[in-house]
């Protein structure tokens, strides 16, 4: 990866312009040093600049005088401390995945391309108010021995070992959403 700050911002920037998340839902982060660089909290990722990418270390810590991180950096946070093959995060709010996540319910193998996610279904994190620990815990659970699943009344999260396979997966996982409903 050349600039991971440059990087974060082409997929933030692609979130929108694939209509994954719209103008400043959703988040990307790369795993960094001892922890991550996440896009920031209430920004619109059209204008984003390098300046404004948050470094989060893997205890929480991060510089209340610079950007704040995205609300969402807690699950960030656990997923690269509990999935050490995690290497890039993208979260979306994407129309038909966030549809389907509203009933709660898991994406059975209907195709087989389920298995891009690690398993014979997508399954979907129980509800839990956004940035708390408890929907961590939740995505955690959904994420066992998966590298995607959809995050219940929100939408979706997927990781690979970088983003570009990050981002394809969680295309791939709206795609199967659009295709199951």
């Amino acid at each position: 990866m050349k600039n991971p700050k440059n990087e974060v911002i082409k997929y933030a920037k692609m979130l929108n312009f694939k209509k994954l998340s719209a103008l400043r839902s959703g988040n990307i982060s790369v795993r960094f040093k001892s922890g991550f660089l996440i896009t920031p909290s209430g920004a619109k990722y059209s204008s984003l600049k390098n300046k404004d990418i948050v470094f989060v270390s893997l205890k929480g810590k991060f510089d209340k005088k610079k950007s704040i991180p995205s609300s969402e950096w807690r699950f960030h946070q656990d997923i690269y401390k509990n999935k050490v093959e995690a290497k890039a995060i993208v979260h979306a709010h994407s129309n038909c995945a966030t549809a389907i996540s509203t009933h709660g319910k898991r994406i059975p193998a209907f195709h087989y391309m389920v298995a891009m996610a690690g398993g014979h279904d997508i399954k979907c994190a129980k509800y839990a108010t956004y940035g708390t620990r408890e929907l961590s815990k939740n995505i955690l659970k959904a994420l066992n021995k998966r590298n995607a699943c959809l995050i219940g009344n929100h939408g979706q999260i997927a990781f690979s070992e970088n983003l570009a396979k990050a981002f394809e997966l969680a295309e791939e996982v709206e795609n199967l959403s659009n295709q199951y409903i």
